[in-house]
């Protein structure tokens, strides 16, 4: 099985967007913008184990903002 690489630019994109509807203080957004800038995997582990913790509509909503 084929490791998927996670891109930075799109993370960072994410931690704006959960800034955006969290605020950029909340602990995911924190999370998401040290991963997107260090790039390390114990950083985005942690940023993704966050992320999952946020409220369904915040995902969503985060999610959907990339899209646009």
């Amino acid at each position: 099985m084929e490791e998927t690489g996670i891109d930075p630019k799109m993370m960072g994109q994410l931690a704006h967007a959960v800034a955006f509807i969290c605020g950029a203080d909340h602990a995911a957004a924190v999370a998401l913008k040290r991963a997107a800038d260090t790039g390390a995997d114990k950083d985005i582990k942690a940023a993704r184990k966050v992320f999952l913790r946020l409220k369904p509509g915040e995902r969503r909503a985060a999610l959907t903002m990339l899209d646009e």
